[in-house]
Parts: C-alpha cells; structure tokens; sequence
C-alpha cells in the first residue's frame, strides 16, 4: 500500500517540483515502485519528464472533473519503476467546477484509492497555492514535504500552510503529517545558508531533513531535456542530493 506524500508550499520558486521529481526518480532507482501525480496547472513536472502534454486523451483534469478513472491517465515515463498522472492547463479551471461537486474535498482521494496498491509510493506535486485542488492533494495524504528555500524571507508563508495543514487534521484527514522541511536552493558558501538552515531547524527541529538541497546547475538544465537530474547527470551533486533524501525518507518508514 502506497505512502501518498505532497509536496506543499504555496510560496513560488522553492524547488517544489524540482524536488517532487527529482525525488520521485531517487525513489525509483531505490528500486521502489512510484507514481508521481502532477497537481499543477503549469504541469513542469510532466514536462520535465519528457511527457508530451500537449496531445494527451486522460489528464489529472479528467480524473477530477470528469470522473475518470485514474489507470487510463497513468503513463510510463523513461523511468523505470516511475509512472506520472500527467497534469494540463484545463486544470486552471478545475477548482472552480470542483465548486459544485459533492464531497469535493476528497476527489483526488477517491481517484488514487484503485492504484494506491500498486506503488510503494505516491508523490504529488501541488501547485503553489492553497486552493481546492491543493486541500485534495492533502486530504489525499499521509504526510506532506514542505520545501523552504536558503534565502531571507525562507519562512515566509509557512505559517500559512501551518494553518491550513492544521485545519485539514482537525476537518478532514486526521492522519495527515508533516513529513518533514527540505532546506533547497543551499549554498555552502554562502553564511546566509546555514543561517536559514539554523534558523528552520531551531523552530522545527526534527522535523527538518538532514539531507539538504544545495544549489546546481544540473538541476536546472535537466527538465529541459525531460530527464531528472539523476538520468542527466548521475554524479552530479543535485542527483547525489536527492538520492540521500530518497534514502533518508525510507529509513524513515
């Protein structure tokens, strides 16, 4: 049975989805078994895993709005043991047609539940926002990864998403946890890094990871080739990142 985990941060440029798939591929080459569902309108992580969103019959969108079933929306990518719930523009408008459905706080739980056995686990990139479709992807969870850049104002908003993850517990899905902060964008140079770094930790404690996510530039010049940093450049220190927090997590159960 799958750990759903989201990645959450309705703070833009954090590294949310650099992280939601560069993880997901770790996790693949771990040799688990991983479904990656893009929750994003902007759908960067299917682009960035060579997916062709362009010209795609079944989409997360159909899955939420249309009621479509999960496993026709569910592609291979060239990953092995990595499978994607690709995401598309249309799902802009998902959270305003979600409006008018019943129980619509729990249909992304409802589409993942007939897959849910197939994965070791489910990761789901959320949008940076703290809307509908974002409030699914946590009501569909176990636990949420908060991604917090090394820059001034990291901590910023997270008392926000505190809140609504605090709301979500006590309204929806009293299981949901906070799996842990991933510190991003870590420069070893740079004083300001282990400040923020300190600073994360001081107010979560062991809650933050101890792998951190130092900046590189192979990952950003990965998801134009569709491939995660760990395909791209292996031996890179972004691949070598995500790979520690890949068996970070797992040791973690």
């Amino acid at each position: 049975m799958a750990k759903i985990i989201s990645i959450a941060n309705q703070k833009g440029g954090v590294g949310k989805t650099t992280s939601a798939i560069n993880l997901a591929a770790a996790l693949a080459r771990e040799g688990k078994k991983v479904l990656l569902v893009d929750a994003d309108p902007q759908a960067n992580a299917s682009s960035g895993l060579g997916i062709d969103i362009s010209n795609l019959e079944s989409t997360l969108y159909e899955c939420l709005i249309s009621g479509v079933d999960a496993k026709p929306a569910i592609l291979h990518t060239g990953v092995k043991k990595l499978d994607i719930i690709p995401s598309h523009i249309d799902l802009v408008g998902a959270e305003i047609e979600m409006l008018g459905l019943e129980d619509r706080e729990n249909i992304m739980k409802r589409v993942l539940q007939p897959v849910r056995s197939e994965y070791d686990y489910i990761i789901i990139d959320c949008s940076p926002s703290l809307g509908l479709i974002t409030v699914n992807a946590l009501t569909a969870s176990d636990s949420v990864i908060i991604p917090v850049q090394a820059e001034f104002f990291a901590l910023e908003g997270i008392a926000k998403l505190l809140n609504t993850i605090k709301i979500i517990k006590s309204q929806l899905n009293p299981a949901l946890q906070i799996e842990g902060f991933l510190v991003t964008m870590y420069d070893s140079r740079l004083r300001l890094s282990s400040q923020v770094y300190d600073e994360v930790k001081k107010h979560f404690g062991k809650l933050v990871f101890n792998t951190v996510i130092t900046r590189n530039v192979r990952l950003s010049e990965a998801p134009s080739h569709g491939l995660s940093v760990i395909d791209y450049d292996k031996s890179s220190k972004g691949a070598q990142n995500y790979i520690s927090l890949a068996k970070e997590l797992i040791k973690r159960g």
